[in-house]
C-alpha cells in the first residue's frame, strides 16, 4: 500500500510517499511543488491540481493523509490554503483514495510524545525513524513525511488515543 501525504499551501505544497508492507514502511519520495510567484490564486490552484494529478498517476497511492488546517489570525491566508487543500482532496476523491486528516497536535504527540514539540524535534524524529543521514529538507516536505508516518502509526494502532 502506498500512502501520499500532502502539506497544503498556496506557494509551496509538501508531499511525501511511503510504502507500507505489513508493519514495515519505506519512504519512497518526498519534495515540494512550488507554484508560480505573483500569479492569481486560481492559477496557483490549477498548478497544484496538475502536480497532485501527476503524483497520483505516477505512484497510484491508496491513501491520502492531509493536515487539518488551524489558523488563529490571518483569515485570508486560511481561506487561500483551504482552497488549495480542497483541490488536493477533490483529486484524491476522484482517484478513490481513502482520506485521513490529522491535526498538528496529534502529529506532535504521536511522533515525539510531546504536545509542545517544535519543528526541529519532529525533523530529528523523522530522521531517526527513516534512517536518514540528515534532516529532510525542505521543511514543507519534512512536514509531509510526518503525516505519512502518522497514517502508518494509526493504521497499525500504535497510537490509538486520538
Amino acid at each position: 500500500m502506498i500512502i501520499l501525504w500532502i502539506d497544503p499551501g498556496t506557494t509551496t505544497v509538501g508531499f511525501a510517499l511511503i510504502k507500507k508492507e505489513n508493519t514495515k514502511i519505506e519512504l519512497l519520495d518526498y519534495w515540494v511543488f512550488k507554484t508560480t510567484p505573483k500569479i492569481d490564486l486560481s492559477l496557483k490552484i490549477l498548478e497544484i491540481w496538475s502536480d497532485i494529478n501527476h503524483i497520483i498517476s505516477k505512484y497510484n497511492p491508496e491513501v491520502l493523509s492531509i493536515e487539518k488546517l488551524f489558523f488563529q489570525t490571518n483569515t485570508k491566508t486560511a481561506i487561500d490554503v483551504a482552497q488549495a487543500r480542497w483541490v488536493v482532496i477533490y483529486e484524491a476523491i476522484k482517484s478513490w483514495l481513502k482520506i485521513q486528516e490529522y491535526t498538528p497536535l496529534q502529529v506532535k504527540k504521536a511522533i515525539t510524545w510531546n504536545w509542545n514539540a517544535n519543528k526541529i524535534q519532529l525533523q530529528n524524529a523523522i530522521k531517526i525513524l527513516f534512517w536518514m543521514d540528515s534532516i529532510p529538507k525542505p521543511d514543507d516536505a519534512a512536514d509531509a513525511i510526518w503525516l505519512a508516518y502518522m497514517w502508518w502509526l494509526n493504521s497499525n494502532q500504535i497510537n490509538n488515543w486520538f
